[in-house]
């Protein structure tokens, strides 16, 4: 049993850029903690184009591992990062919350993709150093 804490990105469809972010953390920080992904509502597949491009730039195939779920389908989470929801973000008790307030690219182009997928490697390495230093709670 591992005794690093769990991150939880969360949006409400779980379909974009919490996907991302839970393939990033898994990438780039999974010494440091543990990454899932949810929302309230599910969609029938992660968003393609995320899908594309993680493939393409960090040769992650997010199909073969991830798939949209629900909050209610998490484990007990330590940390809890929001994507940036514009709306009502769903509520997910943890020890500490951040929201990244960031722009959902979906039906945006490569460009504005590749700007949110960008912004959320740098926010992932941000997130496992804060950990590593123990600067969270």
């Amino acid at each position: 049993m591992s005794n690093k804490p769990k991150v939880a990105f969360i949006c409400v469809h779980n379909s974009c850029r919490s996907q991302i972010a839970e393939a990033l953390g898994k990438h780039l920080a999974s010494d440091v903690f543990e990454s899932y992904s949810a929302g309230t509502e599910t969609k029938a597949k992660i968003n393609q184009d995320a899908v594309r491009l993680m493939k393409k730039i960090y040769d992650i195939d997010m199909e073969k591992t991830q798939y949209s779920k629900l909050i209610t389908e998490l484990p007990d989470i330590d940390i809890t990062i929001k994507m940036g929801c514009n709306v009502v973000c769903p509520f997910l008790p943890s020890k500490y919350e951040e929201d990244w307030g960031l722009e959902d690219p979906t039906g945006k182009s490569d460009t504005d993709f590749e700007m949110v997928i960008a912004e959320i490697d740098k926010k992932v390495i941000e997130l496992a150093e804060k950990i590593r230093n123990g600067n969270l709670y």
